[in-house]
């Protein structure tokens, strides 16, 4: 398997070299040269398999020959331990729920992928994991490399800008996790980051490496559970639009990556909150990153998303073939509450704010181009993790699951830095190094 970057195709690395890497040397992001497609006979199967079995299939036929089968397999048995259920709601609406790990968000299979292939890949040097987060990532991933030997995380999350117990996920598991309180915007911990992997004296100091999905490995088992959503529709005859609530667009270019692999999809919805800069490049054809705005679905507060790079090398950068498979919406916070309560009122599900901005994306899909179809919402977080909105306009008291309640009491041990790079790379340099 070999991967360019996305800032100069001629610039290439094994598989192995992209996820120790993290990001390219000239600050693009690492995709495969090629994309092999998914054979029939695996389409025609795939309904009698097992998540795992076509997490197995879809990684080795994408890999090709950079892990050794008998180990991939283990990565792949470990990572993918906890299901994906596909939930109908009625003929048109079916959740994808992706909240079933051990942090209950979609970023978990992500994460723990990646800490299995890295951990594999690793050699004796240890390496310093920066991550970027929104909310979701951040814990996932720490989860993910909880104790591994060898490896160090330290999590970058806006102040003020993540929900409580987002928070508490992040900022409460000690050992081998640095947590940093950011004063700023997700889009100043993403830059903060990306300096830091372009700081050659930093390099020389410290093995970095990235774990958002800017990573590859990151990127690469997200677009399992999309195979595995089509395997368990009853009709698979009618067409697939997935609503994918975005944000910084990872997940929506892994299911780009799954349909680039023959996955049998109509049209992708990157449902947006109010930074509304993807469906701004939709309608108009200019991409112009902006300031994010701070909204109650805060894990989709990116004004920069770092994935466009990749979805639109996976076209060619051909806007118009871009423009006709991916349709983009934009949500106010006050239409993600209505629609928290219109889910619940007419389907008796509850679904977190992320989700919602998803069911309104796909809600005016259908208004707006084209009738009922196989409609996949994809739920990435628990509505527990976003309690007190969720009690507030459902009007009721969500209970937490365990994995949540666990780490309300724990004290939060996180450092507060500035926005500021230097005061950062002081930070990494003195605490980390």
């Amino acid at each position: 398997m070999q991967l360019y970057s996305t800032n100069n195709k001629n610039l290439r690395c094994s598989f192995k070299q992209a996820v120790l890497k993290g990001i390219s040397e000239d600050g693009g992001l690492f995709m495969p040269v090629i994309i092999p497609a998914m054979p029939n006979v695996f389409f025609k199967e795939i309904s009698e398999m097992s998540f795992r079995e076509i997490a197995f299939k879809v990684s080795k036929t994408l890999l090709q020959d950079e892990i050794p089968l008998i180990d991939l397999k283990k990565i792949v048995d470990e990572s993918i331990s906890f299901d994906a259920p596909l939930v109908k709601l009625d003929e048109a609406n079916h959740v994808l729920e992706l909240f079933h790990g051990p942090t209950l968000a979609f970023k978990d299979f992500g994460a723990r992928f990646m800490a299995k292939t890295l951990s594999y890949f690793r050699d004796e040097k240890e390496i310093t994991i920066l991550v970027a987060t929104s909310g979701d990532t951040g814990s996932a991933v720490a989860n993910g490399f909880y104790n591994v030997d060898g490896i160090k995380i330290v999590l970058l999350y806006p102040s003020g800008k993540v929900s409580k117990i987002q928070e508490q996920q992040l900022t409460t598991l000690g050992g081998n996790v640095t947590a940093l309180e950011v004063e700023g915007n997700f889009d100043d911990c993403q830059r903060l980051v990306k300096q830091a992997f372009a700081d050659q004296q930093l390099n020389e100091l410290l093995n970095l490496s990235s774990a958002n999905s800017i990573n590859i490995a990151r990127l690469i088992p997200q677009s399992f559970y999309y195979f595995y959503a089509y395997s368990q529709l009853i009709n698979k005859q009618k067409e697939i639009v997935f609503s994918v609530p975005s944000g910084n667009f990872g997940n929506l270019t892994a299911g780009l990556i799954a349909y680039k692999m023959g996955l049998p999809v109509k049209n992708f919805i990157a449902s947006v909150n109010s930074n509304d800069v993807f469906p701004n490049y939709i309608s108009e054809g200019r991409f112009e990153a902006k300031p994010s705005v701070q909204t109650i679905s805060n894990a989709m507060d990116v004004g920069n998303p770092s994935n466009f790079a990749r979805l639109s090398n996976l076209f060619g950068d051909d806007y118009a073939v871009i423009k006709s498979l991916i349709k983009s919406f934009s949500f106010s916070d006050d239409e993600t509450k209505n629609a928290i309560k219109e889910v619940e009122e007419k389907f008796n599900y509850v679904i977190d704010p992320h989700g919602a901005v998803g069911y309104l994306g796909l809600q005016k899909y259908y208004k707006e181009v084209r009738n009922e179809c196989n409609g996949i919402i994809l739920e990435t977080a628990h509505p527990a993790k976003f309690k007190s909105t969720v009690d507030e306009v459902l009007n009721i008291d969500l209970p937490l699951p365990k994995e949540l309640a666990s780490c309300m009491n724990k004290e939060k041990q996180a450092a507060q830095i500035s926005n500021n790079y230097s005061e950062f790379k002081s930070y990494l340099i003195n605490q980390i190094a």
